[in-house]
């Protein structure tokens, strides 16, 4: 009997251990030196082209920064203790450089142990303001440029939870900001036990909501919503001096005009949603005087629960709401002329109204739009440009507007937004007197300046052109040429074409340049020293070939840099993220550069050439739908045919094992995965981080795909490899942040694959990262995710055991495509 109760005991004992906490792991030096490789500093530039201003970034947190308490109310992630985003990059030291001198300036003052975000200069660019994140409060501080020294501004807590919380008045001497309301009492604290059950009901109205995170639950989640969400605006000199502007709410946004004279305020209202995050929630939108007084209620817009399903679907009713920043104080909104619904046949889908201080007369039409308003830029009296689109055929249009005769929109471009290669480019615009970007044009306000990425069959060449409305020809300044990839952050000086770069190439990193277009002469501002010199320079190779139907693919090839072609072809591990397309022309085009220095992210693949594996990075996965077939009608068989196409290319060069693959993703690429090992034999191993399996679980869409479950219920079901399960046979990792903030992604997409899998018999493995949301970023979590990974590689694919009677990698299972 005692034999038999140690041996019950032991075997209870082995089990339990499966399902107890692991502890941290670390990868190989090799990966774990790449992971803590010091960040480049990011950097600012003043409106006026004197001043770059140079940001530390912070570290990787540790995994008790990210233990701290956190709220998941409503779509948000709030602090408690802070009243703040729970995850937040900060910046931890500022450096000011004078452009024309070279001279640097250590800022002075800075808190302890900095926490630095929304940085923003002033108009006049004489100041920079910041908040700090304290362990108990967001705090304002103010840098003066000229001294380089910070101060804070004292009695002032900041309401952090929807971002922004504070904004530069014309007069660069005063701040708007959302603080915390004084005097608002303890937090609501909240009975364990229920006063009765949670209602939710539908009288017949048809309210189709795609999947979110953490929506508010129940009558105490509201409590604590209002409780933190609620902000006082308030006027705040650089003296310090303070003064209320209107009465306190749950306000998402506050906006001063271009003149201060008055504020653009959005409120969100009752009664909230259980299904749907506050961005849905009833919303007032009223103008207020900078002392606080009602001038206009512009909107009472209701509860956002009854939206088409379609992606460029909108609210019926006045939206956009924004002040136009050429003109000292107008408003302008979008109202929908379709019923906000895209499907619905309409000459005219948006008109775009304006209304002007004192706001008492009627609205004026500024312009009707055939295509869903997207955005607006301002520019003069008698020029701005309109951005519109339409989802289904990924139509985009800008228009040339004058505000001033309102006459009929002129087109300017008309392209598919996936025509990558016909990309125009952003218009450059520049700040104003009063703080506000424009559209920046000579003095005739006849010419524009675009700056755009230069996708082409070579790869990305950035340039910067000048277009004459006139005649709508353009005159390329400069572009940039191999072996670099220089990037224009912005334009220092029209008149003379100088321009700020980012100049990099496969063997120096990142640095930021003046570049004299008409002298060709070109200086270094900043010396950021090769975050890899311990390690060595990655080089890629961009690899173009096709896949069976035609389709022209490209994939990012790394090597060891020890590698000789003649030991032979090398373990692989392939990662992709598949894009959808309306155009098989479209799909081939070539992404990315093949001149950019490699800097490797917590989620790259990237890692294992130090570790002896070729790796095929950002393969192309495109998935394509010409007229009116969807994309995903044939996901699957795409699927496959990319992947296959990219492991014979690498085969053909004769450094691809192709018995010896694995295949990674992140998000929709785990979802990629999962469905490449259901569908083929082509892998040896998978690794799949942070994704959804059962597409009945998204019933109302998902990634690019609008149509519902019950529309198109044989396309839901082919996609979700959870439905073939039982026909997984190849070693699987499945990896999930405990905390996944991601639409549609929750960790139970992984649970329930792991436990189907389980139940057929799979080899798999299921890793959950504690408190880690969709994108990870402790550096505890980031180094074992690693070790968890190498171990899984090394185990399955580098030293592979035998196959036994499974069919061997390298093959295709046509019988489930």
């Amino acid at each position: 009997m005692k034999k038999l109760y140690l041996l019950t005991l032991l075997t209870f004992c082995q089990l339990a251990a499966h399902a107890q906490d692991a502890a941290y792991q670390l990868p190989p030096k090799a990966i774990a030196d790449m992971v803590d490789a010091p960040l480049l500093p990011r950097v600012s530039v003043a409106s006026n082209g004197q001043w770059m201003l140079l940001l530390n970034v912070q570290d990787m947190p540790g995994i008790a920064e990210l233990a701290q308490p956190e709220l998941r109310l409503a779509g948000l992630r709030l602090n408690p203790r802070t009243n703040g985003p729970s995850r937040v990059t900060y910046y931890t030291g500022l450096r000011l450089r004078h452009l024309p001198d070279g001279k640097e300036l250590l800022v002075q003052g800075l808190p302890a142990k900095a926490r630095i975000s929304e940085v923003s200069w002033s108009p006049d660019n004489t100041k920079v303001a910041f908040t700090h994140t304290t362990d108990n409060h967001i705090e304002l501080w103010i840098v003066d440029v000229a001294s380089a020294s910070a101060r804070l501004m004292p009695n002032l807590f900041l309401n952090g939870v929807f971002g922004t919380s504070y904004q530069w008045l014309a007069d660069s001497h005063t701040l708007l900001a959302r603080a915390i309301i004084g005097g608002r009492g303890e937090a609501p604290v909240l009975s364990p036990v229920p006063l009765g059950p949670i209602v939710q009901e539908n009288a017949g109205r048809k309210a189709a909501a795609r999947t979110y995170q953490d929506m508010l639950k129940n009558p105490g989640d509201e409590k604590l919503f209002d409780y933190y969400a609620a902000a006082q605006l308030v006027r705040v000199d650089l003296l310090g001096r303070m003064q209320p502007v209107g009465e306190p709410g749950i306000i998402q946004s506050a906006s001063p005009s271009p003149n201060g004279q008055f504020v653009l305020v959005k409120t969100r209202q009752r009664p909230y949603s259980y299904t749907l995050p506050v961005s849905s929630f009833p919303q007032q939108v009223k103008i207020v005087s900078i002392e606080g007084l009602l001038v206009k209620n512009l909107a009472d817009l209701p509860l956002a629960d009854n939206l088409p399903t379609s992606f460029d679907a909108v609210p019926t009713g006045a939206r956009e709401h924004g002040w136009r920043d050429d003109v000292p104080a107008t408003v302008y909104w979008v109202e929908a002329q379709d019923g906000g619904d895209p499907k619905k046949a309409a000459p005219v889908r948006e008109k775009v109204f304006t209304l002007a201080a004192p706001f008492e007369t009627e609205p004026q039409e500024l312009a009707s739009l055939p295509l869903r308003f997207r955005s607006i830029s301002w520019g003069t009296g008698t020029l701005a440009l309109v951005d519109g689109y339409r989802w289904s055929d990924r139509k985009e249009m800008t228009w040339l507007l004058n505000p001033t005769t309102k006459s009929a929109p002129v087109v300017l471009f008309n392209r598919s937004s996936q025509d990558t290669y016909s990309d125009p480019g952003q218009p450059f615009e520049v700040r104003n007197a009063a703080g506000r970007y424009v559209l920046a044009t000579d003095a005739k306000s006849e010419k524009l300046y675009f700056i755009g990425a230069g996708a082409s069959a070579q790869g990305e060449q950035p340039f910067v052109d000048e277009l004459d409305l006139k005649s709508k020809k353009t005159e390329r300044w400069w572009q940039s040429a191999a072996p670099y990839y220089e990037v224009p952050v912005t334009i220092l000086d029209i008149a003379k074409r100088e321009l700020l770069t980012r100049r990099e190439s496969q063997q120096e990193n990142p640095n930021y340049y003046l570049r004299e277009v008409r002298k060709q002469k070109l200086t270094a501002l900043t010396k950021f020293p090769n975050p890899y010199a311990q390690i060595g320079n990655l080089t890629k190779q961009v690899l173009k070939y096709k896949r069976a139907d035609g389709v022209e693919l490209t994939a990012n090839l790394y090597l060891p840099p020890t590698y000789k072609k003649e030991n032979g072809p090398l373990p692989t591990l392939l990662e992709a993220y598949p894009v959808e397309f309306k155009d098989k022309v479209n799909a081939g085009q070539v992404k990315g550069s093949p001149y950019t220095f490699t800097r490797v992210g917590w989620g790259s693949p990237i890692f294992w050439v130090t570790q002896g594996y070729a790796v095929m990075q950002g393969t192309s996965i495109p998935i394509v739908g010409e007229g009116a077939q969807e994309p995903n009608d044939t996901y699957t068989e795409q699927l496959v045919a990319s992947a296959k196409a990219a492991i014979e290319e690498g085969t053909r060069l004769g450094v691809v094992d192709p018995k010896r693959v694995a295949v990674m993703g992140h998000s929709y690429g785990a979802f990629m995965t999962a469905n490449l090992l259901a569908h083929s034999n082509l892998f040896r191993a998978g690794i799949a981080r942070s994704g959804a399996y059962n597409r009945t679980l998204t019933p109302f869409g998902f990634q690019a795909e609008e149509r519902t479950y019950w529309e198109a219920p044989e396309v839901y079901n082919k996609m979700s490899p959870f439905a073939f399960a039982d026909q997984i046979k190849t070693p699987i990792l499945l990896i999930h942040g405990e905390a996944d903030n991601n639409s549609g992604t929750f960790p139970l997409q992984s649970e329930r694959f792991y436990s189907a899998l389980k139940g057929h018999g799979a080899t798999v493995r299921y890793v959950v990262l504690p408190f880690e949301a969709h994108s990870y970023a402790a550096r505890e979590s980031i180094m074992h995710m690693l070790a968890e990974m190498n171990a899984w590689l090394d185990k399955y694919v580098k030293n592979p055991p035998a196959v036994g009677t499974a069919a061997p990698a390298g093959t295709e299972r046509s019988s489930t495509n």
